[in-house]
Protein backbone atom coordinates (compact mmCIF):
# COMPACT_ATOMS: atom_id res chain seq x y z
CA UNK A 1 0.00 0.00 0.00
CA UNK A 2 2.81 2.54 0.63
CA UNK A 3 4.43 1.53 -2.86
CA UNK A 4 1.03 2.65 -4.26
CA UNK A 5 0.78 5.87 -2.22
CA UNK A 6 4.33 6.75 -3.22
CA UNK A 7 3.95 5.87 -7.00
CA UNK A 8 0.71 8.01 -6.65
CA UNK A 9 2.34 10.80 -5.15
CA UNK A 10 5.38 10.98 -7.84
CA UNK A 11 3.03 10.75 -10.35
CA UNK A 12 1.11 13.74 -8.88
CA UNK A 13 4.31 15.00 -8.45
CA UNK A 14 5.25 14.67 -12.18
CA UNK A 15 2.08 16.38 -13.50
CA UNK A 16 2.34 19.17 -11.27
CA UNK A 17 6.03 19.57 -12.84
CA UNK A 18 4.31 19.05 -16.15
CA UNK A 19 1.51 21.69 -15.83
CA UNK A 20 4.82 24.16 -14.31
CA UNK A 21 6.70 23.71 -17.18
CA UNK A 22 3.63 24.51 -19.09
CA UNK A 23 3.13 27.78 -17.43
CA UNK A 24 6.84 28.73 -17.56
CA UNK A 25 7.20 27.93 -21.16
CA UNK A 26 3.74 30.43 -21.79
CA UNK A 27 5.37 33.06 -20.25
CA UNK A 28 8.93 32.72 -21.73
CA UNK A 29 6.60 32.76 -24.95
CA UNK A 30 4.89 36.11 -23.45
CA UNK A 31 7.73 37.97 -22.48
CA UNK A 32 10.18 37.05 -25.71
CA UNK A 33 7.36 38.59 -27.90
CA UNK A 34 6.67 41.79 -26.04
CA UNK A 35 7.85 44.72 -27.24
CA UNK A 36 9.49 43.14 -30.76
CA UNK A 37 8.54 44.04 -34.47
CA UNK A 38 8.62 40.64 -36.36
CA UNK A 39 9.30 40.59 -39.75
CA UNK A 40 6.75 39.01 -41.86
CA UNK A 41 8.94 38.15 -45.75
CA UNK A 42 6.94 37.81 -48.92
CA UNK A 43 8.88 37.31 -52.09
CA UNK A 44 6.93 39.98 -54.68
CA UNK A 45 7.20 43.69 -55.08
CA UNK A 46 5.06 45.98 -53.67
CA UNK A 47 1.18 46.41 -55.20
CA UNK A 48 0.59 42.78 -56.04
CA UNK A 49 -1.68 40.53 -54.61
CA UNK A 50 0.66 38.37 -52.52
CA UNK A 51 2.04 42.04 -51.00
CA UNK A 52 -1.83 42.90 -50.29
CA UNK A 53 -2.59 39.62 -48.85
CA UNK A 54 0.33 39.84 -46.33
CA UNK A 55 -0.16 43.56 -45.76
CA UNK A 56 -3.23 42.66 -44.18
CA UNK A 57 -1.96 39.77 -42.36
CA UNK A 58 0.90 41.60 -40.73
CA UNK A 59 -1.62 44.41 -39.66
CA UNK A 60 -4.00 41.75 -37.38
CA UNK A 61 -1.77 38.95 -36.81
CA UNK A 62 0.11 40.51 -33.89
CA UNK A 63 -3.33 40.98 -31.80
CA UNK A 64 -3.30 37.19 -31.64
CA UNK A 65 0.44 36.46 -30.15
CA UNK A 66 1.16 37.17 -26.77
CA UNK A 67 2.76 40.30 -25.96
CA UNK A 68 1.09 41.54 -29.22
CA UNK A 69 4.73 42.77 -31.54
CA UNK A 70 4.45 44.72 -34.00
CA UNK A 71 4.57 42.86 -37.74
CA UNK A 72 6.69 44.56 -40.31
CA UNK A 73 6.59 43.43 -43.96
CA UNK A 74 9.50 43.20 -46.13
CA UNK A 75 9.20 42.78 -49.88
CA UNK A 76 11.89 40.46 -51.18
CA UNK A 77 11.09 39.80 -54.86
CA UNK A 78 13.27 37.16 -57.14
CA UNK A 79 12.91 34.15 -59.62
CA UNK A 80 9.18 34.30 -58.98
CA UNK A 81 9.39 33.94 -55.44
CA UNK A 82 12.18 31.85 -55.48
CA UNK A 83 14.53 34.35 -53.19
CA UNK A 84 12.36 34.66 -50.25
CA UNK A 85 11.85 31.02 -50.01
CA UNK A 86 15.30 30.22 -49.69
CA UNK A 87 16.12 33.09 -47.60
CA UNK A 88 13.18 31.79 -44.96
CA UNK A 89 14.90 28.26 -45.13
CA UNK A 90 18.80 29.06 -45.11
CA UNK A 91 19.60 32.03 -43.71
CA UNK A 92 16.31 33.76 -42.00
CA UNK A 93 16.47 34.02 -38.04
CA UNK A 94 15.12 30.78 -36.24
CA UNK A 95 13.68 32.15 -33.24
CA UNK A 96 10.30 33.07 -33.97
CA UNK A 97 10.53 36.79 -34.76
CA UNK A 98 10.87 35.79 -38.83
CA UNK A 99 7.89 34.14 -41.07
CA UNK A 100 7.03 34.83 -44.59
CA UNK A 101 5.32 33.76 -47.87
CA UNK A 102 5.81 32.69 -51.03
CA UNK A 103 3.85 31.15 -54.49
CA UNK A 104 1.57 28.98 -54.31
CA UNK A 105 3.59 26.38 -56.45
CA UNK A 106 7.05 26.87 -54.66
CA UNK A 107 6.20 24.31 -52.36
CA UNK A 108 6.25 21.18 -55.02
CA UNK A 109 8.11 22.87 -57.58
CA UNK A 110 11.02 20.66 -56.16
CA UNK A 111 9.31 17.73 -56.26
CA UNK A 112 7.54 17.98 -59.93
CA UNK A 113 11.07 18.68 -61.71
CA UNK A 114 10.99 22.78 -61.38
CA UNK A 115 12.80 23.44 -58.36
CA UNK A 116 16.25 24.63 -59.96
CA UNK A 117 17.38 26.71 -57.80
CA UNK A 118 15.80 26.03 -54.50
CA UNK A 119 17.39 25.62 -51.68
CA UNK A 120 14.40 24.19 -49.40
CA UNK A 121 12.79 20.76 -48.65
CA UNK A 122 9.34 22.44 -48.13
CA UNK A 123 7.97 19.77 -45.71
CA UNK A 124 10.64 21.07 -43.07
CA UNK A 125 9.40 24.47 -43.14
CA UNK A 126 6.87 25.30 -39.96
CA UNK A 127 3.86 25.87 -41.58
CA UNK A 128 1.15 28.36 -40.43
CA UNK A 129 -0.97 27.88 -43.32
CA UNK A 130 -2.55 29.79 -46.26
CA UNK A 131 -5.08 32.37 -46.32
CA UNK A 132 -7.11 31.60 -49.33
CA UNK A 133 -7.17 28.94 -51.67
CA UNK A 134 -7.53 29.12 -55.74
CA UNK A 135 -9.74 28.28 -58.17
CA UNK A 136 -8.60 28.25 -62.57
CA UNK A 137 -10.60 28.22 -65.00
CA UNK A 138 -10.39 27.50 -68.49
CA UNK A 139 -12.32 30.15 -70.33
CA UNK A 140 -12.93 31.65 -74.35
CA UNK A 141 -14.13 34.12 -75.79
CA UNK A 142 -17.50 33.90 -76.91
CA UNK A 143 -17.18 33.96 -80.72
CA UNK A 144 -14.44 31.12 -80.32
CA UNK A 145 -17.42 28.96 -79.77
CA UNK A 146 -15.31 26.41 -77.39
CA UNK A 147 -18.28 26.09 -75.01
CA UNK A 148 -17.84 23.11 -73.36
CA UNK A 149 -14.91 20.35 -72.30
CA UNK A 150 -16.04 18.62 -75.55
CA UNK A 151 -15.64 21.70 -77.66
CA UNK A 152 -12.40 21.75 -76.11
CA UNK A 153 -11.31 18.36 -77.66
CA UNK A 154 -12.92 18.72 -80.84
CA UNK A 155 -12.37 22.43 -81.81
CA UNK A 156 -9.08 24.13 -82.56
CA UNK A 157 -8.17 27.10 -80.17
CA UNK A 158 -5.43 29.39 -79.46
CA UNK A 159 -4.15 30.38 -75.34
CA UNK A 160 -2.40 33.05 -74.28
CA UNK A 161 0.21 32.55 -71.58
CA UNK A 162 2.79 34.57 -69.75
CA UNK A 163 5.91 32.06 -69.94
CA UNK A 164 6.76 29.06 -68.50
CA UNK A 165 5.69 28.21 -64.94
CA UNK A 166 3.10 30.55 -64.41
CA UNK A 167 -0.39 28.71 -63.85
CA UNK A 168 -1.16 29.88 -67.81
CA UNK A 169 1.57 27.61 -68.85
CA UNK A 170 1.36 24.86 -66.53
CA UNK A 171 -2.11 23.90 -66.99
CA UNK A 172 -2.61 24.24 -70.85
CA UNK A 173 0.34 22.21 -71.21
CA UNK A 174 -0.44 19.20 -69.06
CA UNK A 175 -3.79 19.07 -70.80
CA UNK A 176 -2.73 19.29 -73.83
CA UNK A 177 -0.56 16.80 -73.90
CA UNK A 178 -2.54 14.21 -71.12
CA UNK A 179 -5.64 14.59 -73.62
CA UNK A 180 -4.44 15.22 -76.80
CA UNK A 181 -5.75 18.79 -77.08
CA UNK A 182 -5.75 20.44 -80.20
CA UNK A 183 -4.91 23.50 -78.68
CA UNK A 184 -1.65 26.21 -79.50
CA UNK A 185 0.23 28.30 -76.56
CA UNK A 186 1.17 31.06 -77.29
CA UNK A 187 3.84 32.23 -74.55
CA UNK A 188 5.76 35.96 -73.59
CA UNK A 189 2.44 37.97 -72.79
CA UNK A 190 4.20 40.39 -70.12
CA UNK A 191 1.19 40.10 -67.93
CA UNK A 192 -2.75 38.62 -66.77
CA UNK A 193 -3.84 41.63 -68.38
CA UNK A 194 -2.09 41.54 -71.28
CA UNK A 195 -3.41 38.37 -72.30
CA UNK A 196 -6.94 39.67 -71.39
CA UNK A 197 -5.93 42.32 -74.27
CA UNK A 198 -5.20 39.76 -76.80
CA UNK A 199 -8.08 38.11 -75.80
CA UNK A 200 -10.71 41.12 -76.52
CA UNK A 201 -8.78 41.65 -79.53
CA UNK A 202 -8.90 38.13 -80.59
CA UNK A 203 -5.39 37.29 -80.75
CA UNK A 204 -5.81 34.63 -78.70
CA UNK A 205 -9.46 32.44 -78.24
CA UNK A 206 -8.58 32.48 -73.96
CA UNK A 207 -6.71 31.29 -71.03
CA UNK A 208 -6.27 28.39 -68.98
CA UNK A 209 -5.27 28.98 -65.31
CA UNK A 210 -7.07 31.94 -65.22
CA UNK A 211 -7.16 32.33 -61.80
CA UNK A 212 -11.25 33.20 -61.04
CA UNK A 213 -10.58 35.73 -57.93
CA UNK A 214 -8.82 37.91 -60.21
CA UNK A 215 -11.20 37.25 -63.11
CA UNK A 216 -14.00 38.43 -60.82
CA UNK A 217 -12.13 40.95 -59.35
CA UNK A 218 -10.94 42.58 -62.65
CA UNK A 219 -12.90 41.53 -65.42
CA UNK A 220 -16.24 40.84 -63.71
CA UNK A 221 -17.51 42.35 -66.88
CA UNK A 222 -16.73 39.95 -69.15
CA UNK A 223 -17.66 37.73 -67.42
CA UNK A 224 -21.30 38.49 -66.53
CA UNK A 225 -22.32 40.01 -69.83
CA UNK A 226 -21.19 36.45 -71.80
CA UNK A 227 -18.31 37.76 -73.65
CA UNK A 228 -16.36 34.57 -72.15
CA UNK A 229 -18.04 31.36 -71.82
CA UNK A 230 -15.91 29.86 -68.84
CA UNK A 231 -15.70 25.73 -69.59
CA UNK A 232 -13.22 24.30 -67.00
CA UNK A 233 -12.52 24.34 -63.59
CA UNK A 234 -8.52 23.93 -62.43
CA UNK A 235 -8.94 22.98 -58.86
CA UNK A 236 -9.42 20.28 -55.59
CA UNK A 237 -13.15 21.64 -55.32
CA UNK A 238 -15.77 23.35 -57.22
CA UNK A 239 -17.01 26.87 -56.93
CA UNK A 240 -20.54 27.98 -55.87
CA UNK A 241 -20.66 30.18 -58.71
CA UNK A 242 -20.43 28.09 -61.06
CA UNK A 243 -21.85 24.96 -60.34
CA UNK A 244 -22.17 23.36 -64.14
CA UNK A 245 -18.66 23.72 -64.85
CA UNK A 246 -17.11 20.89 -64.20
CA UNK A 247 -13.69 20.17 -62.46
CA UNK A 248 -10.51 18.93 -64.14
CA UNK A 249 -10.38 15.67 -62.37
CA UNK A 250 -14.10 14.77 -63.45
CA UNK A 251 -13.43 14.76 -67.00
CA UNK A 252 -10.24 12.49 -66.67
CA UNK A 253 -10.42 9.50 -68.72
CA UNK A 254 -8.22 7.13 -66.10
CA UNK A 255 -7.56 6.41 -62.61
CA UNK A 256 -4.08 7.60 -63.78
CA UNK A 257 -4.97 10.57 -65.30
CA UNK A 258 -7.41 12.03 -61.90
CA UNK A 259 -4.06 11.18 -59.97
CA UNK A 260 -2.18 13.23 -62.26
CA UNK A 261 -4.15 16.54 -62.30
CA UNK A 262 -4.48 16.19 -58.50
CA UNK A 263 -1.28 16.55 -57.67
CA UNK A 264 -0.83 19.29 -60.86
CA UNK A 265 -4.30 21.05 -59.18
CA UNK A 266 -2.64 20.73 -55.07
CA UNK A 267 -0.66 23.74 -56.14
CA UNK A 268 -4.02 25.46 -56.16
CA UNK A 269 -5.19 24.48 -52.28
CA UNK A 270 -3.08 26.72 -50.46
CA UNK A 271 -3.04 29.50 -53.18
CA UNK A 272 -1.38 32.32 -50.50
CA UNK A 273 0.85 29.85 -47.83
CA UNK A 274 3.05 31.55 -44.77
CA UNK A 275 5.40 29.61 -42.88
CA UNK A 276 8.23 29.87 -40.49
CA UNK A 277 11.96 28.67 -41.28
CA UNK A 278 12.83 25.13 -39.99
CA UNK A 279 14.18 24.48 -36.65
CA UNK A 280 11.81 27.46 -34.73
CA UNK A 281 10.91 26.34 -31.31
CA UNK A 282 8.27 24.25 -30.92
CA UNK A 283 6.23 26.62 -28.22
CA UNK A 284 7.04 29.64 -30.47
CA UNK A 285 5.54 27.88 -33.72
CA UNK A 286 2.49 26.79 -31.83
CA UNK A 287 1.99 30.51 -30.57
CA UNK A 288 2.76 31.64 -34.36
CA UNK A 289 0.13 28.98 -35.90
CA UNK A 290 -2.52 29.70 -33.04
CA UNK A 291 -2.42 33.56 -33.83
CA UNK A 292 -2.52 32.54 -37.84
CA UNK A 293 -5.80 30.86 -37.27
CA UNK A 294 -6.90 33.41 -34.82
CA UNK A 295 -6.69 36.26 -37.20
CA UNK A 296 -8.28 33.74 -40.13
CA UNK A 297 -11.51 34.36 -38.02
CA UNK A 298 -10.75 37.85 -36.53
CA UNK A 299 -14.05 40.10 -37.68
CA UNK A 300 -11.73 42.90 -38.18
CA UNK A 301 -9.13 41.03 -40.75
CA UNK A 302 -12.09 39.91 -42.59
CA UNK A 303 -13.27 43.46 -43.00
CA UNK A 304 -10.32 44.55 -44.33
CA UNK A 305 -10.10 41.61 -46.52
CA UNK A 306 -13.60 42.43 -48.26
CA UNK A 307 -13.09 46.31 -48.38
CA UNK A 308 -9.96 45.14 -50.61
CA UNK A 309 -11.98 42.15 -52.94
CA UNK A 310 -9.07 39.57 -51.19
CA UNK A 311 -10.75 36.34 -50.97
CA UNK A 312 -10.24 33.88 -47.44
CA UNK A 313 -10.68 30.36 -47.86
CA UNK A 314 -7.80 29.37 -45.21
CA UNK A 315 -5.93 26.25 -44.76
CA UNK A 316 -4.62 25.65 -41.07
CA UNK A 317 -0.95 25.07 -40.57
CA UNK A 318 -1.81 21.71 -39.55
CA UNK A 319 -3.65 21.11 -42.86
CA UNK A 320 -1.15 22.82 -44.65
CA UNK A 321 1.48 20.02 -43.33
CA UNK A 322 -0.74 17.01 -44.22
CA UNK A 323 -0.95 18.41 -47.84
CA UNK A 324 2.47 18.22 -47.95
CA UNK A 325 3.09 14.78 -46.23
CA UNK A 326 0.47 13.25 -48.82
CA UNK A 327 1.95 15.68 -51.95
CA UNK A 328 5.96 13.75 -51.17
CA UNK A 329 4.44 10.66 -50.20
CA UNK A 330 3.03 10.06 -53.80
CA UNK A 331 5.00 7.33 -55.53
CA UNK A 332 7.96 7.93 -57.43
CA UNK A 333 5.85 6.67 -60.66
CA UNK A 334 3.17 8.50 -60.80
CA UNK A 335 5.56 11.96 -60.21
CA UNK A 336 7.52 10.60 -63.22
CA UNK A 337 4.43 10.58 -65.24
CA UNK A 338 3.19 14.06 -63.87
CA UNK A 339 6.65 15.44 -65.00
CA UNK A 340 6.29 14.68 -68.25
CA UNK A 341 3.14 16.43 -68.62
CA UNK A 342 3.91 19.24 -67.29
CA UNK A 343 7.19 19.72 -69.80
CA UNK A 344 7.05 22.09 -72.26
Amino acid sequence: MAIVKAYAAAMLALVAMGACATDVRAADVDKFYAGKSLHLVIGYAPGGGYDLYARTLARHMGRHIPGQPNIVVQNMPGAGSLKAANFLYTIAPKDGTTFGGFSRGAYLDPLLGRGAGAQYVAPKFGWLGSISSEVGVCAFRAAAGVKSWNDMRAKPFIVGSTGAGADADVFPTALRKMFKLPMKIVAGYGSAAEIVVAIKRGEVDGRCGWSWSSLISWNRDMFESRQIDVVLQLATRKLDELPDVPLVTEVADSAEHKSVLNLIVSRQAMARPYVTPPGVPAERLRVLQRAFSATMADAAFLADARRQDLEVHPMSGSEAAALLREAYATPPELVRQTIEYMKD
